[in-house]
C-alpha cells in the first residue's frame, strides 16, 4: 500500500474512527499506562515528537500526566489531525502542542526531542530498507540517548501458530463497530499491505535506524511495542 493510499483510507475513516474502535480501547489504554512508566524518566520539560499521531490518543495521555511536556504532532492525514486538534484544545493542552500535516521528512528539521512515539506506523512500509530509512530519520531528530517507543502489528507468518493468532485477532476485531466485509478486507490486507514481520526481525530494522537493541514492553494479540535509546 502506498503512502497516497494510506492517508486516503485514514483520511475517509477519520470522522468515525475513534467511535469505531472504542471496544478495543483497552488495548490502547493498557499501552499508554506501560509507556507513561517507560517515558517516566524523562526531564520534566520533555520535548515529545508524536509520529502518525492520528487522532492523539499517546499525545493526550501523556499530556495529561506530564503537565510540563511538550508535544509535535506529525499525521500526514489532515482530518485525522483536525480532530487531534480538536480533541487537544478540548483538554485544555493546545497551548503545548505544535501539529503538522504532513510527513516527517516534511517537517523543518530539529535535533531537539526527548523522545518520540510512532504506534502502528511502520508497519505500512512494506520494503525493509525504507523502513530502516524511516527510523533513521526519527533517530535523527533525537537528541542523543533520546528514547523512542514504537508499536506494530508483528508476527512469525511462517509459525505454525500464526494462523490461530490471527483468527483470534480478527474475532477481537470484531467487537468493533466494522462490517463483516471490512473483517474480510482487513484480513486480505494483512497479507498484502501491511508489513507484519517476526519481533525479532522488527527489532533489528529498528537497530538498523539508528537504536539501540529494542526492549519489547508490551504485547496484546498482534500488537507488539518496543523501547528504545538513540545508538
Amino acid at each position: 500500500m502506498h503512502q497516497n493510499e494510506v492517508k486516503e483510507l485514514f483520511d475517509k475513516q477519520a470522522e468515525t474512527y475513534d467511535q469505531q474502535w472504542s471496544n478495543t480501547a483497552p488495548i490502547r489504554h493498557c499501552m499508554h499506562l506501560l509507556l507513561r512508566s517507560v517515558f517516566a524518566d524523562l526531564p520534566v520539560n520533555a520535548n515529545i515528537l508524536c509520529i502518525g499521531v492520528g487522532t492523539g490518543d499517546e499525545l493526550l495521555y501523556l499530556a495529561s500526566n506530564f503537565p510540563n511536556w511538550q508535544f509535535t504532532a506529525v499525521e500526514p492525514s489532515g482530518p485525522m489531525l483536525d480532530i487531534c486538534k480538536k480533541r487537544a484544545k478540548e483538554s485544555g493542552v493546545d497551548t503545548r502542542c505544535i501539529f503538522h500535516e504532513g510527513y516527517l521528512h516534511s517537517m523543518p528539521f530539529e535535533q531537539d526531542y526527548h523522545a518520540a512515539t510512532c504506534f502502528l506506523v511502520s508497519q505500512f512500509i512494506l520494503q525493509e530498507e525504507r523502513r530502516s530509512a524511516f527510523f533513521g530519520e526519527i533517530a535523527e531528530r533525537l537528541k542523543p540517548e533520546g528514547l523512542m517507543a514504537s508499536a506494530d502489528l508483528s508476527s512469525d507468518i511462517d509459525s505454525p501458530d500464526h494462523d490461530k493468532l490471527l483468527d483470534a485477532w480478527v474475532k477481537m476485531m470484531s467487537m468493533a463497530d466494522v462490517s463483516q466485509g471490512t473483517l474480510e478486507r482487513m484480513r486480505d490486507a494483512y497479507a498484502n499491505d501491511v508489513g507484519i514481520l517476526s519481533p525479532p526481525k522488527v527489532c533489528s530494522i529498528i537497530q538498523a535506524g539508528g537504536f539501540e537493541l529494542p526492549i519489547q514492553f508490551f504485547q496484546a494479540g498482534l500488537i507488539h511495542a518496543w523501547i528504545t535509546k538513540r545508538a
